[in-house]
């Protein structure tokens, strides 16, 4: 989903979005063709050392986020022991994006996101619950058995805007205008809204990684 299409959501929740219709990824014979399946960032950025970095740009509110998330989570768990993979929550205004930031950075700081991340999803997307207040955030958390205290205090830490600043200047670093995009090590990006499919982004993204282990 692009920037410009968040605007045109009912609620904060995507309710008033239809999913978007592509055409497959190229041809399966085909490698994938840059410029029209994934693009080369003109300046490449740092990346940590050791293994190939793959991130994950999404947002909470983003249906195609929500529809996206199984796929990408047994292909994640599928990688390679010298691929690290990371989400990266994206925030294109305030409100209720930086919210949902918080929202993942707390869980992530609680060692929740294996058993929290898709719930929020279900609670925004099919409860329609907005989740963009601290109180009503709280509340859903502690439903779902999470210390809603100790949940706070990560979603209003001091570390949090540390977070919150590093995801601003990664997102901006990988010029991403929409959700879910792929960035493979700083150096390519790819997504369903260029290739055609959110699978097809995935079997991009494995011919990228396997440029980057090469050399690429």
């Amino acid at each position: 989903m692009k920037r410009r299409q968040f605007s045109l959501q009912l609620a904060g929740t995507g309710a008033g979005l239809a999913a978007a219709s592509f055409a497959p990824w190229a041809q399966a014979a085909n490698e994938p063709v840059e410029g029209r399946d994934y693009v080369r960032l003109s300046q490449p950025l740092p990346v940590a050392p050791g293994k190939i970095e793959v991130v994950e740009f999404f947002w909470y509110g983003c249906p195609h986020c929500n529809a996206f998330e199984p796929a990408l989570d047994a292909w994640q768990k599928k990688l390679a022991d010298d691929v690290a993979f990371k989400r990266v929550p994206v925030a294109f205004r305030q409100e209720p994006y930086v919210a949902h930031q918080r929202i993942y950075y707390a869980l992530e700081a609680m060692g929740l996101v294996e058993t929290m991340h898709r719930k929020v999803f279900h609670a925004i997307h099919d409860d329609r619950q907005r989740l963009d207040k601290l109180d009503d955030i709280a509340a859903f958390m502690a439903k779902n058995g999470v210390d809603a205290a100790k949940f706070k205090a990560h979603f209003n830490s001091f570390s949090m805007q540390s977070k919150l600043q590093q995801a601003r200047q990664l997102a901006a670093g990988y010029k991403i205008d929409g959700v879910p995009t792929l960035g493979i090590h700083g150096r390519y990006f790819t997504s369903g809204s260029l290739v055609g499919s959110n699978e097809g982004a995935l079997r991009v993204a494995d011919v990228l990684i396997e440029r980057v282990r090469k050399g690429g």
